[in-house]
């Protein structure tokens, strides 16, 4: 039964994943005129799609890699892999949506980093940056040591969840960040509720949704990955599949297991 929440969840979670983009783009299509790379204002359009895609999309969805009970048995350095790609892939989306508004910036002579989204959004970047190299380094390269890893890892998964949080509230400011400035020369105010207005607030409530289900699957302890030789009812299942190679564990139910490694 958790298996079959814990897949629903994940169901869930990409649908509101596509939603957060698609939303996204289609704000900056139909109601902010398209995207181009000249350093105009469609330029400009390119960073919120990446942002939302980067470090919140794709981050989401990375930080869950170890909660999918097919990587809880076998060698774990494939997931550790894809763990590590994915984030990487979410950064350097990441990145390409920081150009896109620096180079508007600069080419409209407008001032860079004065806001308090342009502070929380940068500051969430650079934490991620070095959460990234720092897991890169001590998680996945052979050198560190078990104490080492084991001290450090409370921290990494304590900033993944923050980053993640962090990231949310960038990308709600900026909305309406954005919002404000569209629509304070408009016929219809923000205040007034015009339809950008509905449809971007609900792109933001979409990306709430989509944060905090992540959050969710990453704090209940059921979906957490087990103690090396303990087996939970999910991962026994998986090792009677027919063609398996059982081997020698300790059972533990779900309802007893003490909580532990976590990404």
């Amino acid at each position: 039964m958790a298996s079959g929440w814990f897949y629903l969840s994940c169901l869930v979670l990409g649908s509101l994943g596509s939603m957060c983009i698609l939303f996204t783009v289609y704000w900056m299509q139909y109601w902010r005129g398209g995207f181009a790379w000249n350093g105009s204002i469609y330029m400009f359009n390119w960073h919120p799609v990446l942002m939302v895609a980067g470090m919140v999309v794709f981050y989401g969805g990375a930080s869950l890699v170890y909660r999918l009970p097919q990587s809880w048995v076998g060698p774990k350095l494939p997931w550790k892999l894809l763990h590590a790609a994915l984030h990487l892939m979410a950064f350097v989306l990441t990145v390409v949506g920081l150009v896109a508004v620096f180079t508007f910036h600069n080419h409209g002579r407008i001032a860079n980093l004065y806001s308090l989204h342009s502070w929380l959004g940068i500051t969430t970047v650079f934490l991620f940056a070095c959460q990234w190299f720092l897991g890169f380094a001590v998680f996945l390269l052979p050198w560190a040591s078990v104490w080492l890893r084991s001290l450090l890892k409370p921290i990494h998964v304590f900033f993944g969840a923050a980053i993640l949080s962090l990231s949310i509230a960038s990308v709600i400011s900026g909305i309406n960040e954005k919002l404000f400035f569209s629509l304070k020369n408009s016929t219809r105010p923000y205040s007034s509720l015009p339809s950008e207005a509905v449809f971007a607030n609900s792109t933001g409530m979409l990306v709430v949704a989509f944060g905090l289900l992540v959050l969710y699957i990453l704090l209940a302890s059921t979906w957490k990955r087990p103690e090396p030789g303990i087996l939970t009812d999910r991962q026994l299942l998986l090792q009677l599949r027919p063609g398996s190679r059982p081997f020698p564990v300790t059972y533990m139910p779900v309802t007893s297991r003490q909580p532990c490694e976590s990404w």
